[in-house]
C-alpha cells in the first residue's frame, strides 16, 4: 500500500470522528483540509482527495469551494458514487434547480463507492 492510500485511509477515519467530537469540529476540519491539500500537492489529480475535500467544505457550508473540488474530480473522469452523491448534496444546499441535483443522484445509482472516499453530511430537515 502506498503512502497516499494510507493517508487517505487515515483521513477517512478521522473525518468519521468529527461527529463524536463536535467540540473539536473546526480543528478537525482544518486538520483534514491541511492533509488533503498536502496530498493534492503531491498528486493534484487524486480524485479521492478531491472528493473528500469537497465533502468537508460542504459540511462546513462552503458550497462554492466544495463544488470547485468536486467538479474537478468529475472533469478528471471519476466514477465514484460518493462524487455524484456529494455533488447532489451541494446542489441542494446551493438551492439549485431540482433537475440539476436529480441528474447527479440518477448517475450515482449505478456507481460503486470508492473505499477511500466519504459522503458529505445531508440534513433533509434543513431544506
Amino acid at each position: 500500500m502506498n503512502n497516499i492510500t494510507q493517508r487517505l485511509e487515515n483521513v477517512k477515519k478521522l473525518q468519521a470522528k468529527r461527529w463524536e467530537n463536535e467540540d473539536h469540529w473546526d480543528a478537525i476540519n482544518e486538520l483534514l483540509i491541511k492533509e488533503l491539500e498536502e496530498i493534492l500537492l503531491i498528486e493534484p489529480e487524486n480524485t479521492s482527495a478531491l472528493i473528500n475535500i469537497g465533502a468537508i467544505y460542504s459540511d462546513m457550508g462552503e458550497n462554492e469551494e466544495a463544488v470547485r473540488y468536486l467538479k474537478t474530480a468529475l472533469a478528471l473522469g471519476s466514477e465514484d458514487k460518493n462524487l455524484f452523491v456529494n455533488l447532489a448534496i451541494v446542489m441542494i444546499y446551493m438551492e439549485k434547480h431540482q433537475a440539476e441535483y436529480l441528474e447527479y443522484l440518477e448517475d450515482a445509482e449505478d456507481k460503486i463507492e470508492d473505499p477511500l472516499t466519504f459522503k458529505a453530511y445531508f440534513d433533509p430537515q434543513s431544506h
